[in-house]
C-alpha cells in the first residue's frame, strides 16, 4: 500500500492591491511588523512611488522588478560533512529561495539604514539595487563570491 502524501508546505498570499504582484505582496509581508499590513503597505507603496520619482520610471512596478532581479542569487554554498571534514559546497539556488533570500536581503539592508523614515530606506535601497549597488547587491555578490571559491568542492553535491 502506497505511503501518504503530504500537503505542501507552501502557502500562497494573495497578490498585492495596487499592483496585482506577487513578489510586490511579499515584500509587503515581510516588511510588516506586529500584524499591521496597512502600515506596510503604505511604507512599501510610497517607497516605490519615491524610487521610481528619483530615477525618473514612469511604472514604480518595473524599479521594483529590476532592482529585485539584481539582487536576486543564482549560486549559495551549503556545507556538508565529507570524510571528517565540512565542505562549503556550492548549489544553484532554486526559484522560491531566490525569492525568499532577495526579500530578507532587501529588507535587511532597508532596515540597516538609519537616522531617516522606513518608506525613504526602501526608496533609496530600491535605487541602488535598480543601479547595482546596495547593501541587497553587496550580499548577493558576497555569497556569489563564496560559491565561487568552493567551486572546487563541487563534485562532492553529486555524491
Amino acid at each position: 500500500m502506497p505511503r501518504k502524501t503530504t500537503k505542501s508546505l507552501v502557502r500562497d498570499a494573495a497578490p498585492d492591491r495596487l499592483y496585482n504582484s506577487m513578489a510586490v505582496s511579499k515584500l509587503i509581508n515581510r516588511v510588516m511588523r506586529d500584524g499591521k499590513k496597512q502600515m506596510a503597505e503604505r511604507l512599501v507603496y510610497g517607497g516605490m512611488e519615491k524610487a521610481a520619482k528619483k530615477l525618473k520610471v514612469d511604472n514604480p512596478l518595473e524599479v521594483f522588478e529590476q532592482a529585485m532581479k539584481n539582487i536576486q542569487p543564482h549560486l549559495e554554498t551549503r556545507s556538508r560533512r565529507v570524510g571528517g571534514a565540512n565542505y562549503q559546497i556550492p548549489f544553484e539556488v532554486k526559484s522560491q529561495r531566490q525569492q525568499h533570500l532577495t526579500t530578507m536581503w532587501f529588507v535587511a539592508a532597508a532596515r540597516d539604514r538609519k537616522g531617516m523614515s522606513m518608506e525613504d530606506r526602501i526608496a533609496l535601497e530600491l535605487v541602488d539595487a535598480y543601479n547595482s549597488a546596495g547593501a541587497a547587491v553587496k550580499k548577493k555578490e558576497d555569497v556569489h563570491k563564496m560559491a565561487e571559491a568552493n567551486r572546487a568542492f563541487a563534485h562532492f553535491a553529486r555524491s
